[in-house]
């Protein structure tokens, strides 16, 4: 059984709260029993450390998203003693605080003892899912994608936090209806093939020319490849920005 909390992004508004919580770190606090450490402490001290994690990790990789932390009840027959130094909580386990983690509750005291609590770190950011089957070798439109929230702890193989990331490329596995998409579902789609005859438009300001064109190399959207006009026989780069067209600047 868990004990659950669902935290936003709002620190301030919740600071007297935690503030309170984690005044159970401060030595010299005595405990709901004399002479003891109760598991309901290590709990508060353990959601508050993790809450105070979490805030900064977000902070620090500019993350949007909310979370929610489960913190693991403990065996209610756990007694430890007072400790007459500050507690000290630390991360065990794994390195970022999402997904499954442990907390190393520490008494440095007189009576110095450990305890590791057992939680889970959800963070819900939107992510790229499919609104409809997508069949392999098929070319993602706007229609075929969303923005959905998923807990991004439990995606091991990753996501795409924006729909561009996805609209133009070819699929190379399959993904069913409501499917996160990850960057092994896609790759890259040809757009222009080598040989391909092409029209090359020339760019200035709102002045623009067409001449006909081949691709000497292959490419995906946006992406430059070298093309050959065929009115002057010179060889440019250009950036492809459709099938059959590249454009270059004047």
């Amino acid at each position: 059984m868990n004990t659950k909390t669902t935290f936003f992004r709002r620190l301030p508004h919740r600071l007297p709260r935690i503030l309170a919580v984690l005044c159970l770190l401060a030595p010299g606090v005595r405990p709901l029993a004399d002479n003891f450490t109760l598991p309901e402490q290590l709990i508060g001290v353990t959601q508050g450390f993790l809450e105070f994690s979490v805030e900064d990790y977000l902070a620090t990789s500019q993350t949007e998203g909310r979370y929610d932390i489960q913190v693991n009840n403990l065996d209610p027959r756990l007694r430890m003693p007072v400790c007459d130094q500050q507690l000290n909580a630390t991360l065990e386990s794994p390195a970022q605080p999402l997904g499954r983690v442990t907390v190393r509750v520490r008494c440095d005291g007189s009576s110095p003892w450990t305890v590791f609590v057992p939680a889970q770190v959800r963070l819900f950011r939107n992510v790229v899912t499919a609104t409809r089957p997508l069949k392999r070798e098929s070319i993602v439109s706007e229609q075929d994608v969303a923005l959905r929230e998923r807990d991004v702890g439990s995606l091991n193989q990753g996501f795409l936090s924006s729909l561009d990331q996805a609209i133009g490329q070819k699929i190379i596995r399959p993904a069913v209806i409501d499917q996160v998409l990850t960057p092994a579902h896609l790759e890259q789609a040809e757009v222009v093939r080598k040989g391909d005859q092409v029209v090359i438009t020339a760019r200035s300001g709102t002045l623009s020319v067409r001449m006909p064109g081949e691709a000497l190399s292959k490419g995906g959207f946006s992406e430059q490849i070298r093309v050959r006009n065929l009115n002057s026989k010179r060889v440019v780069k250009a950036r492809v920005t459709g099938p059959g067209q590249v454009e270059v600047a004047m």
